[in-house]
């Protein structure tokens, strides 16, 4: 996409984006941004094929009729409660009621707001007091933590404390989900939704450790979903196994967006379990799949010992974190019918790369992240020249329209519109891009980006921590995992568990806890006071650590 620089900002629907008229325009002429959303297709849907398959979720089946008339009961609930433009945020595993919560929501005029269920109160509270969510959708608990309990203690900070809706459980002094159906409302027009409108917001963990609000609107959503039926090998009827958490954009546009704009079915997982994954797989004849490196791994060892290829999967599409490409020839051996393939992206502009889905490019799809789709990828040096290498900047239609705050903006783009990733990456045959490393100091242990200055702030805390620096190193299971460094106060070196201990009364998140502990006299600074993490990392890949 070809434009000047972004100029304004416009206020849609109550709120304030990034806009470029010439952009908007292309994207609109191109068909990857259209003059509806995703309740228009659902209407169509039930119109033609009520019956439509849309989602599994165990033994429940969802289908089409089912999710417009559950949804739209919800919608006239929240409309009842909350103003038209309100945050509606839901904290769930991947369950089929997030699909109507998600619908239900877009029917209101109102935004979604999708959080991580491994989140803990620190992070829950900074999201739902940072965008003023209206209500929060929770379980009752899951994976044996009270998230209802939680929710109260979280509320109880807040000035302004949303509803709390509890799912699948006693709901204690909240708001029952059941009985948001049986509580008589009067109905209310749904109201007209503009497409250009923002639709979801995500945080996304930044470098300098505070997390962000990233906004996406209707249309960015449906030119990613666009692409995915464009390069992804994907027909109707297809089924998108998800184990991904619907807390993340790839979860979510598998679960809510790709079986309405694509004919696809969704079939669930609320948690990862590879042996679960194949008998799901094989019994529900699953045709792709989409997960950070450790799913792969676990699958692929979880099919070889079960002697099966899954005759059924057409594509996996890896990414989240350092992909070996020794993996990736692995299964594209092992799955016969399958395509195997690196794909590289963001919250901020997700799918940037389609991965290589040709027969003809499996060592393309091993060695490199594989192609741009709509994305328009550049790479520049320290003066923003265009090189061979350099840092990654990508923009197209699928991009994100801001941040909450516009602030966060100040060093997010260039002149022309494109989205620094703070990524480094080469071209190879110059359509390939190679992600080689990060200029931004982030870790992603399982997919999750984890921001080390987030940690340090609190663990500088802890009564025998004298400085600390939080580093990511290689992990064969995960990706990589977080390594504490520390200096010693108090001549009492803390352990990982205490570490652990410490994090978790803070409310902090049990994935983003360090996995590793290492105790140095001193960390390596420049003159400026600065420590120089790369010294560290060098020195635990030389082994002088």
């Amino acid at each position: 996409m070809t434009s000047g620089p972004i100029t304004s900002r416009k206020l849609i629907s109550g709120r304030s984006v990034r806009w470029d008229d010439a952009r908007a325009a292309k994207a609109y002429a191109d068909g990857a941004w259209i003059h509806e959303t995703l309740t228009d297709s659902l209407r169509r849907i039930v119109q033609s094929d009520p019956r439509r398959l849309l989602l599994i979720d165990g033994a429940r089946r969802i289908d089409a009729q089912t999710l417009s008339e559950r949804s739209e009961a919800l919608a006239q609930a929240l409309l009842a409660r909350f103003p038209q433009g309100g945050v509606v945020s839901f904290m769930l595993p991947n369950w089929h009621e997030a699909a109507v919560i998600y619908m239900a929501a877009t029917l209101a005029g109102m935004v979604v707001n999708p959080i991580l269920p491994s989140l803990r109160e620190r992070e829950l509270a900074f999201i739902l007091g940072d965008l003023g969510s209206r209500v929060v959708f929770i379980p009752a608990s899951f994976r044996q933590h009270d998230y209802a309990a939680m929710l109260s203690r979280v509320c109880a900070e807040l000035a302004d404390p949303p509803e709390v809706v509890v799912l699948r459980g006693a709901a204690g002094n909240h708001q029952s989900y059941d009985a948001l159906f049986d509580d008589p409302v009067e109905r209310r027009l749904l109201p007209v939704v503009h497409a250009d409108a923002v639709r979801m917001i995500l945080y996304t963990s930044g470098t300098t450790g505070g997390a962000k609000g990233v906004l996406h609107t209707h249309n960015t959503l449906h030119a990613l979903i666009q692409q995915i039926g464009a390069h992804w090998l994907v027909e109707p009827g297809d089924k998108f196994l998800i184990p991904s958490p619907i807390g993340h954009v790839g979860g979510s546009i598998y679960a809510f967006e790709c079986p309405l704009l694509l004919s696809t079915t969704a079939v669930l997982m609320d948690q990862w379990n590879a042996a679960d994954a194949i008998r799901l797989l094989e019994h529900e004849g699953c045709t792709h799949l989409a997960g950070a490196t450790p799913f792969l791994q676990q699958l692929l060892t979880a099919a070889e010992a079960a002697a099966t290829r899954l005759p059924s999967l057409k594509l996996f599409v890896c990414g989240g974190a350092s992909v070996p490409p020794s993996l990736i020839r692995a299964a594209a051996a092992y799955f016969e019918r399958a395509v195997v393939t690196r794909v590289y992206g963001s919250t901020e502009v997700p799918v940037t790369t389609v991965g290589a889905t040709r027969r003809s490019e499996a060592e393309l799809a091993a060695a490199t992240d594989g192609r741009p789709g709509i994305a328009d990828v550049k790479l520049v040096d320290a003066q923003g020249e265009r090189q061979d290498a350099g840092e990654i900047l990508a923009r197209g239609p699928q991009m994100l329209v801001g941040y909450v705050h516009a602030e966060d903006e100040a060093d997010s783009f260039d002149v022309d519109g494109y989205f620094r990733t703070g990524d480094l990456g080469r071209w190879v045959e110059d359509d390939y891009l190679v992600v080689t490393g990060r200029a931004k100091d982030l870790i992603i242990r399982n997919g999750e980006n984890i921001s080390p200055k987030e940690i340090e702030d609190l663990l500088i805390g802890h009564p025998n921590v004298g400085e600390v620096a939080i580093i990511g190193l290689p992990d064969a299971r995960t990706g990589e995992r977080a390594c504490a460094v520390i200096v010693i106060k108090n001549s009492r070196a803390p352990t990982v568990d205490e570490l652990r201990i410490f994090l978790r009364d803070l409310g902090f998140a049990t994935f983003k806890c360090p996995e590793q502990v290492a105790y140095w006299d001193e960390l390596p600074k420049n003159a400026a006071g600065k420590v120089l993490k790369q010294q560290i990392r060098a020195a635990f890949s030389t082994g002088s650590k």
